[in-house]
């Protein structure tokens, strides 16, 4: 390769990469019109990478509508550079079918049957999902011209180069090195080695012939040792465990029926093991919303808005979540909710929307004032907003016995989803997109550093945690999908606040909840959850080798009870690595869900201003500014052996 051409190696070649790719071509005409050598370095195909690769069981879905998926940066995004229009996953979908879409792979019959049914609305499967970044990659890549070079395998070691020029040196398993004037860990989700407790449980398991399944990607983890009908505790009822649902019935050969009176039925195949279900909450991630809006359309944020922030930071200096920020998230929520409930549904309201707006912008969302507005407004007090109640739904409830906890979270099932898969409740739309709306806007109007440690905690811990279980629960039909489970006796709930601990007297794992008397027994234990974020347990090697060699480190937060390490890997605001002695690296960057970032995600709905197409938009921005600035050494491959470019 010539000369003070930039090298930029991207460890990681998955849909966040693919998103930044697109910006560097939307951006390059303004920021850097020389020439790049990007490569991407991913063991799975560019574009789906390994959580949405097409190999994996055609049951599992995405947990978002067809019409809710787009990989482009529309004109809602508030960011420099230009957006860059492009078919969301049902248009894409739809332009494959009717041939207007035609560089795309020979596509199995199966994949044909799906794009052909897959409307707006439709949950689409993840292998067809895999398809549609695979695509949207190929598309970003070829919009560079022919500077991207694609390396089918893994990098296991980041170490510097020359001293004077500043770059550092990949290493790869294939025994290649490359070259990275610029280098950007966008790797997503990666496994990490057990905590202390998952450790401890997996030693019990071997010791005594059982089975445990630390914290994992469902899809990854051997389930087959557990038997047919054995007795298997689950810990976790969010997205982990309706995956796992798929794979021990339908993938062992279950199915569901519908029934003559509209309900579900399942067959079972006679390998189904037998799940005992239980959580902090105790209930699985409420259903996604079939209701359409029917009121006042909604606007702008009025409460939770850039404004409001900085005269917080005016007045505290430093930002609290709970005093400060969750109050005027909690009102926002409250202003969409009623909103629809007061403008969509006036039977239901005792008053007009343009009074009680008007009168509910003035109080504080934690005030009896407030809650007298909404007692006057609404009648019924089964449609008050109960945040709290939301949350934990089952707080404080004592059961007499595990047939009564049978009846509550079975109960609570059936009421979630005649709340929001039923034409009849839009005001839980509402919501949903009043959270939506503040989770996209944290990242942008909330600066991280002026948040207390203990709020740092509470945005990537509890917030993130309130807003999955409210807006990224699963498509409905897994909701009467569990009820069948529950019918058929394969699928038991343990309750709250569930407790695991073990008995070496016989061998088994006990389940336990404070909230109900008794315990459960079993020989199998599976945490049903992804593994929690940590940079120091990180069993990827290129993350390891940022560690290790101090070029990268975890996030430290220090709060009341000392030094508490959140297991990210710290970047500045411009997504810089910030290493061991916490100096930001000027040409190394991270992405993703596993830095201490506030975006989220790497696809999203349309028409949202949304967070990761900001982030995308914002880095590739910096990295084609570095690259401006560089004068780069030769960038070549620094292995003597030819380069292997991955085809998809």
């Amino acid at each position: 390769m010539p000369a003070n051409i930039p090298a930029v190696v991207f460890i990681g070649g998955g849909p966040r990469t693919a998103g930044v790719l697109e910006r560097i071509a939307a951006n390059r005409s303004e920021l850097f019109t020389g020439p790049l050598d990007i490569h991407v370095v991913e063991p799975h195909v560019p574009g789906s990478g390994r959580i949405w690769r097409y190999d994996q069981h055609p049951g599992l879905l995405l947990n978002s509508t067809a019409a809710d998926v787009t990989m482009f940066t529309d004109g809602s995004v508030e960011c420099l550079g230009p957006a860059v229009p492009g078919p969301g996953l049902a248009e894409w979908a739809a332009g494959v079918v009717d041939g207007s879409i035609t560089d795309v792979p020979d596509f199995p019959q199966l994949l044909w049957e799906q794009l052909r049914q897959l409307n707006g609305a439709s949950f689409p499967t993840r292998q067809l999902q895999s398809q549609y970044l695979e695509w949207f990659f190929r598309r970003a890549a070829k919009s560079l011209g022919r500077s991207v070079t694609v390396h089918r395998t893994t990098a296991v070691g980041i170490r510097p180069g020359n001293a004077a020029s500043g770059f550092h040196v990949v290493e790869l398993a294939n025994g290649r090195t490359l070259r990275a004037d610029i280098l950007v860990n966008a790797l997503g989700h990666t496994d990490s080695r057990p905590d202390a407790a998952s450790a401890t449980w997996s030693g019990f398991a071997r010791r005594h012939g059982g089975f445990h399944a630390a914290p994992g990607y469902t899809t990854d983890v051997d389930y087959s040792p557990i038997a047919p009908g054995q007795d298997v505790i689950v810990s976790g009822m969010g997205l982990a465990f309706v995956d796992l649902l798929v794979l021990l019935t339908e993938g062992r050969g279950g199915r569901f029926e519908e029934t003559s009176d509209g309900g579900l039925r399942y067959v079972a195949s006679g390998r189904e093991p037998r799940l005992w279900a239980g959580s902090r909450r105790g209930v699985p991630y409420h259903s996604k919303i079939s209701a359409t809006l029917r009121g006042e359309a909604p606007g702008r944020l009025r409460f939770f808005t850039a404004a409001a922030v900085e005269a917080l930071l005016e007045r505290h200096g430093e930002l609290d979540f709970r005093r400060d920020l969750w109050p005027l998230i909690a009102k926002e929520a409250g202003y969409g909710y009623y909103r629809e409930l007061l403008t969509g549904s006036p039977a239901r309201a005792a008053m007009d929307w343009d009074e009680f707006a008007a009168r509910y912008t003035a109080l504080d969302w934690y005030s009896a004032r407030r809650e007298e507005l909404v007692a006057a407004a609404v009648p019924d007090s089964a449609l008050h907003l109960d945040l709290e109640r939301l949350d934990r739904p089952l707080e404080g409830r004592r059961f007499t016995d595990r047939q009564d906890v049978q009846d509550a979270v079975a109960g609570y099932i059936e009421h979630d989803l005649a709340l929001r898969d039923s034409p009849e409740h839009p005001e839980t739309l509402a919501l949903f997109l009043a959270l939506l709306h503040v989770y996209m806007e944290v990242g942008r109007v909330v600066p991280p550093e002026r948040l207390n440690a203990r709020s740092q905690q509470a945005v990537h811990g509890w917030w993130h945690g309130f807003f999955s279980f409210v807006d990224s629960g699963p498509p409905p039909h897994r909701l009467r999908q569990m009820l069948a489970l529950h019918r058929a006796g394969l699928l038991q709930f343990l309750g709250p606040n569930l407790e695991i601990s073990t008995d070496e007297a016989d061998g088994t794992f006990r389940a336990s909840s404070p909230q109900f008397p008794g315990t459960l027994a079993a020989t199998a234990f599976i945490e049903a959850r992804l593994p929690g974020t940590s940079v120091a347990r990180s069993l990827n090697p290129a993350l390891e080798s940022l560690h290790r060699s101090g070029l990268g480190t975890e996030q430290q937060l220090l709060t009341a009870d000392g030094i508490h390490s959140t297991g990210k890997l710290l970047v500045t605001s411009r997504h810089q690595l910030v290493d061991a002695q916490g100096q930001p690296q000027a040409t190394v960057f991270a992405v993703g869900p596993g830095t201490s970032g506030w975006g989220a995600g790497a696809f999203a709905r349309p028409g949202t201003n949304a967070a990761p197409f900001r982030e995308n938009d914002a880095l590739a921005r910096a990295i084609l500014s570095v690259a401006r600035g560089l004068t780069a050494e030769p960038s070549a491959a620094l292995s003597t052996a030819p380069a292997v470019v991955g085809k998809n």
